[in-house]
């Protein structure tokens, strides 16, 4: 396991893919087929970094299916009617409860690390069966996964040990498989922090906004971000996207960002894990796609 990226080459082309709940994971999946279909490709990509949904989205393209079927999943999906918390898998988890839950911790904390370590402890905290919850949440994460292996090109997925407040940075060569990296990136703690081995994990998103930094030294950076560049924690933390995208571009770093549109509708707030904003999510990525091709054409093909 890696708490840094380490490379022999310096990818060129890095595509960023942030976290927010079921509806990020549907609106990035759209807008990557939108742009494929209009001739744009951002699954060959050097360097893909996934955080928390993100790491999901990452884990989906690079498995060799096609952005088209992807989204035309999310499309045929079947909506359950026991809301989002059950969907989820991980304790009494709702939107407005979770927001609630980690706004008091941040609220508290001095700093990130402060943060982080109140964080891991308020979940390591938590009256919840560890070992079968984690099960049951690698269960249905690696049902989203259409393979279940890492891929050859080269995939981030940060996520945060729980018992000291560390940032971890998962690859292909951390030793640890994709689908508990996965699940490791998108366990919010509330309910229990995800268990691999005798480690517990928290969402990857606690490490920093994104995580574009972890783009540093490449050529080019997309980044993805379903919640705009938006960041709960205070901006003297330096945790919010507008300032890793700072750092990178005075690293020499040329970087765009695509936010969601209206086309997507106000799904991406505190009911973004709701399955129900998969479909109109998925829908406005698509069509906002499409249209960014030609503005993104000469940016991911230089």
């Amino acid at each position: 396991m890696s708490t840094t990226p380490s490379s022999d080459l310096t990818p060129t082309r890095a595509l960023v893919l942030a976290g927010a709940g079921a509806a990020g994971n549907a609106w990035q999946l759209g807008l990557i087929a939108g742009l494929a279909e209009a001739g744009v490709d951002l699954t060959h990509a050097d360097l893909v970094i996934g955080t928390s949904a993100g790491s999901t989205v990452a884990a989906q393209i690079t498995s060799g299916i096609r952005p088209s079927e992807l989204y035309a999943a999310i499309l045929a999906e079947v909506v359950p009617p026991h809301g989002p918390g059950a969907a989820r898998g991980r304790g009494p988890l709702s939107g407005p409860q979770y927001m609630e839950w980690s706004g008091g911790i941040i609220g508290e904390s001095a700093d990130p690390s402060d943060m982080r370590r109140r964080m891991g402890a308020a979940a390591l905290g938590m009256d919840a069966d560890d070992e079968a919850g984690s099960a049951r949440w690698r269960a249905i994460v690696a049902s989203r996964l259409p393979r279940q292996s890492w891929p050859e090109q080269r995939v981030l997925i940060p996520a945060i040990d729980a018992r000291t407040g560390e940032p971890v940075v998962f690859d292909g060569h951390s030793g640890i498989d994709l689908v508990d990296a996965v699940a490791a990136s998108t366990s919010n703690g509330f309910g229990g922090p995800y268990r691999i081995g005798e480690k517990r994990y928290l969402n990857g998103g606690y490490r920093r906004t994104s995580n574009a930094d972890l783009a540093a030294g490449c050529d080019r950076v997309l980044v993805l971000d379903p919640f705009s560049g938006r960041s709960r924690t205070p901006s003297e933390w330096g945790m919010d996207l507008a300032t890793q995208v700072d750092e990178l571009r005075a690293g020499g770093s040329d970087v765009r960002t695509v936010f969601p549109d209206e086309r997507s509708g106000d799904v991406f707030n505190a009911n973004a894990l709701d399955p129900a904003t998969r479909p109109p999510a998925a829908r406005g990525g698509h069509a906002q796609g499409r249209a960014l091709a030609a503005e993104l054409s000469g940016f991911w093909a230089a």
